[in-house]
């Protein structure tokens, strides 16, 4: 019996030993899988993150960022979203609801980032110095739509800011009004003497504070300071020739459907809805389409006289973006934003919104989709000096 009892006893202790053995293993395997996942993720990144400082949160980061504003910036940012769950593991919610509403539920502190066509201005600027970074993330041109009946497709309409002005004003009538055919002389005898349907924003848009901005500097006496904002009264409503549409997507659906319409949209709207576009009169002199190499050419002459921090007043960016310099540029292209405040109290958040930003401005730069190009270098450095400037604190 005894040594049945001392056997037993053995057996126990051996039990016991490869118990406590598995149990330490598997401790070991649990700590390592966060381990062996992170070098999993990190071997997808294309290019090397900055060094910032350390934020103390716990991981995995279980923090939704939540985004509203510019209809002009929202094709992107949905692009953006998907991919950079897939790559992250973190969520990022975009209302595509106009630069304004966007702007208004940034600074009630609904949403965590604004996106927004125009920087703020100067008021703005003054009252949240300090405490909102401006953060230039995407570039995207403004492209002026119409919908002629009986055109050829292989023809192109070319207006100036001028005569877009006038028809926005309701002093151009019709298609084959002199001032369009002194611009198009070989489109005489084929547009028609049909009455012009203008479409623009009904919302608060950004996209409508880039196009009147434009208006404004390269046709002053035509488009007064007055009718530059986000939301505008449109001189061609009072004469019964307006027509107005909620988003971009709305102004796009407008003009496809109602014929010998124009419009203004965001040129990834046109593309997708299938929308000839106009050529425009540049300071050249010159009818230029937007495209890739248009667009790049306005930008390359005024990058270096970007402001050199997201925390510096940018009002005046547009104004040197717009109309800009040389016989190859576009000049209705614009930088598109996103707002957020430099300090937020949750640790969690702040790390992910350091995290959003560093990959936009780097892998998120890779994934254009259709109508948009990248940031020039200049606007890469602000944007990840953005990405180092969020802190945990007290919401400003």
């Amino acid at each position: 019996m005894s040594y049945l009892t001392e056997a037993l006893g053995n057996k126990k202790t051996v039990l016991a030993l490869v118990v406590v053995a598995a149990a330490a293993v598997a401790l070991v395997a649990v700590a390592l899988v966060p381990q062996l996942t992170q070098t999993a993720t990190s071997t997808t990144t294309l290019t090397p993150r900055p060094t910032l400082t350390p934020i103390p949160s716990p991981t995995p980061l279980r923090v939704v960022i939540s985004g509203a504003g510019a209809t002009f910036l929202a094709p992107q940012m949905f692009e953006w979203a998907r991919a950079f769950k897939e790559a992250r593991g973190i969520s990022v919610e975009y209302q595509s609801v106009g630069s304004g509403a966007g702007r208004d539920m940034f600074f009630k502190r609904v949403v965590h980032f604004a996106g927004s066509d125009p920087p703020l201005s100067k008021e703005l600027y003054s009252r949240y110095e300090g405490k909102v970074l401006q953060i230039p993330v995407v570039v995207g041109s403004v492209a002026v739509i119409y919908n002629i009946p009986g055109l050829p497709a292989n023809e192109v309409v070319c207006l100036s800011a001028e005569v877009l002005a006038l028809i926005y004003k309701g002093e151009v009538r019709y298609w084959n009004d002199e001032r369009i055919l002194a611009l198009n002389p070989h489109l005489r005898g084929i547009l028609p003497r049909e009455e012009i349907v203008a479409v623009h924003r009904s919302d608060s848009s950004g996209t409508t504070a880039v196009f009147t901005a434009y208006l404004n500097k390269a046709a002053p006496s035509a488009w007064p300071k007055e009718l530059v904002g986000l939301a505008v009264d449109w001189p061609v409503d009072k004469v019964g020739r307006g027509a107005g549409g909620k988003g971009n997507e709305g102004v796009a659906r407008i003009v496809k459907t109602t014929p010998y319409s124009i419009g203004y949209v965001e040129l990834n709207y046109a593309i997708t809805q299938g929308l000839p576009t106009a050529a425009i009169r540049n300071s050249a002199g010159r009818c230029i389409k937007p495209t890739v190499e248009s667009v790049l050419s306005a930008l390359s002459n005024v990058a270096g006289q970007l402001p050199k921090s997201p925390l510096d007043d940018w009002s005046e960016v547009p104004y040197l973006v717009l109309d800009a310099p040389g016989e190859d540029s576009y000049p209705i292209a614009s930088f598109s934003y996103i707002f957020v405040y430099r300090k937020y109290p949750d640790a969690q958040l702040v790390q992910a919104l350091r995290e959003f930003i560093r990959w936009v401005c780097t892998d998120g730069q890779k994934l254009m989709v259709p109508g948009y190009l990248p940031i020039p270098r200049e606007a890469v450095e602000i944007c990840l000096k953005a990405s180092e400037l969020i802190e945990v604190g007290e919401l400003g």
